[in-house]
């Protein structure tokens, strides 16, 4: 091959490439962006930034708990700091507004993450960068091959509660979408304060939560929590195990309060 063709092949590779072939900056082309919303509220939209200039944009209205099979595309990211800013909105405050006549109010906030230099295997298509939306305001990236990948099943936790304990979690026969999302806030609380994601853990949060919002502050509970730290399910069937006679201080709040700030995760 002569020094003529070399020169014609690198040419055209750079007008392929752009000045990316040369440079190193990692840059990830051809992506899809899928979102995964794991806050109590609605996931409106969000927007990708680099700090090229480039952008990329996913949502859609994205309930608690939902993400999975939604895809925007095709899009091109740079680096390895970016600014997400992004738009939720509360969907029982969004009723209110509704029968009033009102317009919707977003809730704005923005996020700065960083994702270290990653491989990244696919063609155009086959490139999917998800983002994990979590309920305090952190979002994590994570490329995928797949539609799947969602953490935090929050309606499975809802379809459980409601077969097992219907009356104790919609005691005022409300409508299935609000007890839905209540059980959303309530499992999103159990994430923030214990990291817990499993959804038995979570159950069994929301189920003693409903019970006593104190529960925590049991002894007992205090020691599960200690024991079963960084063991997804552990702690969810460990409180299963509690002793009749601990659930029954539980349910008249008749114990002893240990007050602690620790996180389980």
């Amino acid at each position: 091959m002569n020094k003529k063709t070399i020169w014609l092949l690198v040419l055209c590779l750079t007008f392929i490439a752009g000045c990316d072939a040369f440079s190193s900056v990692p840059t990830y082309g051809g992506l899809s962006i899928e979102g995964f919303n794991y806050t109590p509220y609605n996931l409106d939209r969000f927007v990708i930034t680099d700090k090229y200039g480039n952008k990329a944009g996913g949502g859609g209205d994205l309930m608690p708990g939902s993400g999975e099979g939604s895809l925007s595309c095709c899009y091109k990211l740079r680096g390895t700091d970016f600014t997400v800013d992004w738009y939720v909105y509360d969907a029982d405050l969004a009723i209110k507004a509704i029968d009033a006549q009102q317009p919707i109010q977003d809730i704005h906030k923005v996020t700065q993450v960083h994702l270290p230099p990653t491989e990244v295997a696919g063609g155009a298509g086959e490139r999917i960068l998800g983002l994990h939306f979590y309920p305090d305001d952190h979002i994590e990236f994570e490329f995928r091959r797949d539609l799947m990948g969602t953490r935090i099943l929050y309606a499975d936790v809802w379809d459980w509660m409601r077969k097992t304990h219907g009356k104790l979690l919609n005691p005022h026969a409300e409508d299935d979408s609000v007890v839905f999302r209540r059980t959303a806030r309530l499992a999103a609380n159990g994430w923030i304060r214990y990291h817990l994601t499993n959804t038995q853990d979570l159950e069994q949060y929301v189920y003693f939560w409903l019970l006593n919002p104190k529960f925590d502050q049991h002894p007992a509970v205090q020691k599960i929590l200690s024991e079963t730290k960084d063991q997804p399910g552990a702690f969810g069937a460990a409180m299963e195990k509690l002793p009749a006679t601990t659930v029954e201080q539980l349910k008249r709040d008749a114990f002893e309060h240990v007050q602690t700030g620790a996180t389980h995760g």
